[in-house]
């Protein structure tokens, strides 16, 4: 395995544990506003989403990526216009899987994180912090 591939591999896995995190800020969010407001499913999806993203941009800008960007704020908007991007995939994998298979809300919420993430981690490692 060439140096690059390896690179990539550890960034790749410190995302998805710092992922794992973000994961827990976006379902606790959701479940919040889901199902203590009563809001509709997809606007607490949307919600804990977005929480969950802007919590793991700043872990990942240290830890995964190690970014020296002054321009934080171009850095935070190049990140959650992927992260939108990974949101239409992720409420789409969501509506596909539980409105349309009927597995268990949060069961497609999670299988949905789990295809987002490869977009995610790609997406920004080629073109945020890149």
């Amino acid at each position: 395995m060439s140096e690059i591939s390896i690179t990539i591999l550890v960034k790749f896995i410190k995302f998805i544990v710092v992922g794992v995190n973000g994961m827990i800020v976006d379902f606790t969010a959701t479940y919040f506003v889901k199902d203590k407001l009563q809001w509709n499913k997809y606007i607490a999806n949307t919600i804990g989403f977005f929480m969950g993203a802007t919590n793991v941009y700043f872990i990942n800008r240290v830890l995964t990526f190690e970014s020296n960007n002054q321009d934080v704020f171009i850095e935070y908007s190049k990140f959650i216009s992927i992260y939108a991007i990974g949101l239409i995939i992720n409420n789409l994998v969501v509506y596909l899987v539980h409105g349309k298979l009927n597995i268990k809300f949060y069961i497609a919420k999670l299988i949905a994180i789990g295809i987002t993430a490869f977009w995610n981690f790609f997406a920004n490692y080629y073109f945020t912090f890149n």
